[in-house]
């Protein structure tokens, strides 16, 4: 869940490295660190603990002159979150630094065979161990050749990596390698790029190169990329990908804060994600990558996700169940890898991820594909992991989504579930034409919805009070709403620090209820659907114990406007299975609110990374 950027070529290394930085440092943010070799031959650094900004104001006195370098941002797995234990880390010499996204997972036995050999290990991290078997492969086998060095040194690692290495004996070269983490290169006149993701690389350039697992690449100062197999061997033809949209829109673009530029741009990626979908024979959906046939013949799915995703997984669940009768199971990703998943021939497995990249995620796809199912990907990163290894890739358009919570690619991922719903559902005859158009006219009247919520968000700022002296909340609602509940607790729990549950509404007199007193918030979604009256029974006996009542309802609801301390107000919405793209938004800016009240950072919570690349 790390960042690392490297480069050599014409210009200041420490420039691209530290923008590079920024760009990424969603991806953790617990320490910084950056090397560069300078026109003395050396390798002078700078690393420390905290963020990229608290990095850049020590390059201000430090002597980073120089065209080659590497960088790093931080989630710490092994060791504490430390100068000591920041990237880059350096061999016995001092003259092989490294940079590393991933986990060693024999890096105990390793430590142990380099102290026995010699070697002097400075931090707690796993990552440390490679630049030391680097060094033992520079001056043994690899005979002074840094690609052949880290190619060799690659061998003794069991997990997951991407690297970069810079070495002072090999100046003008930067040499990366990739097994399970992200990794990303770029040939350009100005130099030679590197970086965990697309982000920083769309500042240069529109055309990267994605490096496959067990691949290695050698950055060279004229700017050239080669692409190394395991062996060795020059692959001739790597894979490559055109970056679609502007670097601009990895910028606030004059908004405070990257969570409320995202719930803004919410309604454009809908529809970006629904334009041209409607054909002559229903859903148009040509990358899924199966004939109607095929289609027709699915007996069963598994949606597999974590986190946020798994959320759009429960949605998506109902919808399938309801629209295409196909039963359907739902399984955190982390808990599939454990099970035994009952597999037929015809069973379809759909993963959702955000990034593409989620490692757990990725594990279950492979084992699901390794079964026999078909893999189908939901994910919002063009060229991630996750669309390269399915089977079909359904992308949500969302555009970079930089804010560590997810917003606008949760609410992408329940349309394109909705899409694919309607799709089984024509291709197994459930419903017809003329009924998949009826759906879908519902799903066009989400953006302009979703905009007229935005444009209540003084409703959220107001009911934000109500946490003020909180030190704890529950979120409640019934059917597909209480999937809303999860992923309001969530909002509220990831960007404020302040705990919250969640629970379908009549499962509160089983437990929870004991929670509440005098002035305990407690959420309720409740619209205007089959279930309300039930609803309104659980905030009446929440009412009854003196609680607070923030509801989320429809417009017109004199009953809980009555009943409620706040109301939340939502638009009419045309079918209940469409109502949480439109009432998770309240919930996504009532969290934001809290947060900023608890003088919280609601881009980078404490803890927290964009991208779990580890398992």
């Amino acid at each position: 869940m790390c960042g690392i950027v490297g480069y050599t070529g014409k210009k200041q290394a420490q420039d691209y490295l530290l923008a590079g930085l920024a760009a990424l440092e969603y991806r953790g943010y617990d320490s910084a660190g950056i090397d560069v070799l300078s026109g003395d031959g050396e390798l002078h650094g700078v690393k420390c603990a905290g963020r990229v900004a608290a990095l850049v104001e020590r390059c201000r006195t430090a002597n980073l002159v120089g065209n080659t370098g590497i960088a790093h941002t931080r989630w710490a797995t092994h060791g504490a979150p430390t100068d000591r234990n920041a990237h880059p880390h350096l061999d016995c010499s001092g003259r092989i630094a490294i940079v590393h996204n991933g986990i060693i997972e024999n890096f105990q036995e390793l430590r142990a065979y380099l102290a026995r050999a010699g070697h002097t290990l400075r931090s707690d991290t796993d990552s440390e161990v490679i630049a030391h078997l680097v060094e033992d492969a520079w001056n043994g086998p690899a005979k002074g050749d840094l690609v052949s060095a880290v190619r060799y040194a690659c061998k003794r690692l069991q997990g997951t990596w991407a690297l970069a290495v810079v070495c002072a004996d090999a100046p003008g070269q930067v040499v990366v390698a990739r097994k399970g983490s992200p990794l990303v290169v770029a040939s350009t006149p100005d130099g030679a790029y590197a970086a965990s993701d697309v982000t920083p690389l769309a500042t240069v350039t529109s055309h990267v190169i994605q490096l496959d697992d067990d691949q290695l690449a050698r950055l060279s100062q004229d700017g050239s990329v080669v692409v190394y197999d395991a062996d060795g061997t020059v692959v001739e033809h790597p894979s490559t990908l055109d970056i679609d949209w502007d670097a601009s829109a990895a910028t606030l673009g004059g908004y405070p804060d990257f969570m409320a530029k995202e719930i803004n741009e919410q309604p454009e990626a809908i529809e970006r994600l629904l334009h041209d979908r409607l054909g002559e024979h229903g859903i148009e959906m040509d990358e899924l990558n199966m004939t109607a046939e095929e289609l027709a013949s699915v007996d069963r799915i598994y949606l597999v996700a974590c986190g946020t995703s798994y959320h759009v997984c429960l949605i998506a669940r109902a919808m399938i169940e309801d629209w295409a009768k196909i039963p359907v199971f739902c399984e955190y990703a982390s808990e599939l890898n454990y099970k035994e998943p009952l597999v037929t021939d015809h069973t379809l497995c759909v993963i959702v991820t955000q990034s593409g990249e989620t490692a757990d995620t990725l594990t279950a796809a492979r084992r699901m594909k390794g079964l026999g199912c078909k893999v189908f990907a939901v994910t919002n990163v063009l060229g991630s992991t996750a669309a390269r290894e399915s089977d079909g890739t359904l992308y949500v358009q969302a555009g970079p989504e930089i804010c560590v919570c997810s917003t606008k690619a949760y609410t992408a991922q329940m349309v394109a579930c909705s899409l694919l719903a309607l799709r089984l559902a024509l291709a197994n005859g459930q419903m017809d034409q003329t009924e998949v158009e009826r759906h879908f006219r519902n799903l066009q009247a989400m953006p302009a919805l979703i905009r007229e919520v935005i444009s209540r968000r003084w409703q959220d700022q107001e009911a934000s009070r109500l946490f003020r002296s909180a030190h704890s909340a529950l979120f409640l609602g019934r059917g597909v709403n209480s999937t809303t509940a999860y992923e309001g607790a969530l909002k509220l729990k990831e960007v404020s620090y302040l705990h919250a549950e969640a629970y379908p509404a009549g499962e509160m007199k089983h437990g929870p209820i004991a929670l509440l007193e005098p002035g305990f918030p407690v959420v309720a979604i409740v619209p205007a659907d089959h279930v309300h009256d039930k609803t309104v029974s659980n905030i009446q006996e929440v009412i009854a114990r003196g609680a607070t009542c923030i509801a989320v309802a429809t417009d017109g609801d004199e009953k809980i406007a009555k009943l409620c301390d706040n109301v939340l107000w939502i638009p009419p919405v045309p079918e209940e299975y469409l109502v949480p793209i439109v009432a998770i938004v309240h919930l996504q800016m009532l969290a934001r609110y809290v947060a900023i009240a608890r003088g919280c950072d609601v881009d980078k919570p404490r803890n927290l990374a964009k991208s779990v690349t580890v398992e």
